[in-house]
């Protein structure tokens, strides 16, 4: 029974982040298309791990650095957003597991038309 509340409270954690997002001004987050692939909060909710996906991005190391900066902004908004006995601190992981099927499913359209060619 405690999984599932913290299955619902990740949901909505990643709902409100989601949200959130996209009203930051900091031209080293607003790179390309942003999604919160998964969140996994430990079960004290002091802790949080967003795993951020980002499609057309130009410098990881600069959006990374971007989001530690707006992390405090984030954390307040997250805070007013839901209503947790705690509000997690938030650790920011890129996940590049839809660029990377991205580029599988190019590889594939190239394969597919490589043969109709033949």
């Amino acid at each position: 029974m405690a999984s599932n509340r913290m299955g619902r409270t990740n949901d909505d954690i990643q709902f409100a982040l989601s949200s959130i997002l996209r009203n930051i001004k900091d031209p080293r987050v607003n790179q390309g298309l942003i999604s919160i692939t998964r969140v996994e909060a430990t079960g004290d909710l002091r802790y949080a791990k967003v795993y951020v996906s980002v499609l057309g991005l130009k410098d990881a190391k600069e959006f990374m650095k971007g989001l530690r900066s707006a992390a405090g902004y984030i954390r307040r908004e997250l805070g007013a957003s839901l209503s947790l006995r705690y509000t997690p601190e938030l650790v920011f992981e890129l996940d590049t597991s839809i660029e990377h099927g991205s580029h599988i499913n190019e590889i594939i359209s190239r394969l597919e038309r490589g043969e109709r060619d033949e």
